[in-house]
């Protein structure tokens, strides 16, 4: 348990900015999983900038890794060309 005045502020702080931080990657989660559910090649190449500027966003606030986030990034890429290749 903290003791001094500013842990406590600091752990409050803490608190707060983790919840952000937690819906901000379930939104980019919940997106991520539409884009992979999309048949439509069309719809997930107008989806896909969209994604992935969310991915980045979540990398440049630290909230994930720059190497995660370049990983989801070349998944989903790879994914929607795929799509526009098979036209299924």
């Amino acid at each position: 348990m903290a003791n001094t005045k500013s842990a406590k502020r600091r752990i409050r702080n803490s608190a707060r900015k983790r919840l952000l931080n937690r819906f901000q990657k379930i939104g980019v989660k919940r997106a991520i999983k539409d884009l992979l559910k999309t048949t439509d090649p069309i719809l997930a190449k107008e989806k896909l900038p969209k994604v992935i500027s969310g991915i980045d966003k979540l990398a440049k606030k630290n909230i994930i890794h720059k190497n995660n986030a370049a990983n989801k990034k070349s998944k989903l890429a790879k994914f929607v060309n795929k799509l526009a290749v098979t036209g299924n």
